[in-house]
């Protein structure tokens, strides 16, 4: 799925005006970047069902410096080569690797593992890191905020299968019997085949998107 330029145009506006106003000092300035950051509201307000105060709110929640959002997934396998997948609440029950944004003062390995723990009741190990790949360049549906994708190969060290308040269901699945209905903001079919193809080649470089 190829995003739309506009979406790029609103997404680079919106980042240079969270950007400039985490440093502009100066009043005139600042009234300059908030009206960019209006602008970017209007102009994907256009384009969508969302009312542009909603999303100019949204963008007012994001300040600092702006830099991408950090994703984590977990391709864990067990003994006979199955990938572990975990029912998205959220998504309908749709299927996706578990995982989900970064918190802060933990790794991204750390991250993951616990992610791990939270949706699927198992405890991992990480054997390496897979992939870093660009959301918006992989294929996933549009999305507001620019994203970054760590997927990990982790190994199973212990626990039982238990789901959360994120997800309903907790299962095993082969690489030629992977689930139709997966949580495409969140993995892609392609994506998932891949880190069989990891979990199969250690020696496999990081792949970088």
């Amino acid at each position: 799925m190829t995003e739309p330029n506009w979406l790029n145009w609103t997404r680079e506006l919106q980042a240079i005006a969270q950007t400039g106003l985490a440093f502009a000092r100066d009043p005139y300035d600042r009234e300059r970047y908030e009206m960019l950051r209006a602008l970017a509201s209007q102009i994907m307000a256009e384009h969508t069902t969302a009312p542009a105060e909603r999303i100019e709110s949204l963008f007012e929640g994001e300040s600092g410096y702006a830099t991408p959002k950090v994703d984590v997934r977990a391709a864990v396998f067990d003994e006979q080569g199955r990938v572990l997948m975990v029912r998205e609440i959220s998504d309908g029950g749709a299927w996706t690797l578990p995982g989900g944004w970064a918190d802060v003062n933990l790794t991204p390995a750390e991250n993951v593992i616990k992610e791990v723990r939270e949706e699927s009741g198992f405890e991992v190990r990480v054997r390496k890191l897979a992939a870093v790949w660009d959301r918006n360049r992989q294929g996933h549906p549009p999305a507001v905020f620019s994203c970054c994708k760590f997927f990990f190969i982790c190994e199973l060290v212990g626990g039982t299968a238990a789901t959360s308040v994120e997800t309903s269901e907790v299962g095993w699945f082969r690489e030629d019997e992977l689930p139709d209905d997966m949580s495409l903001a969140r993995v892609l079919p392609g994506q998932v085949r891949r880190m069989f193809t990891h979990a199969r080649d250690a020696a496999l470089p990081t792949d970088f998107d």
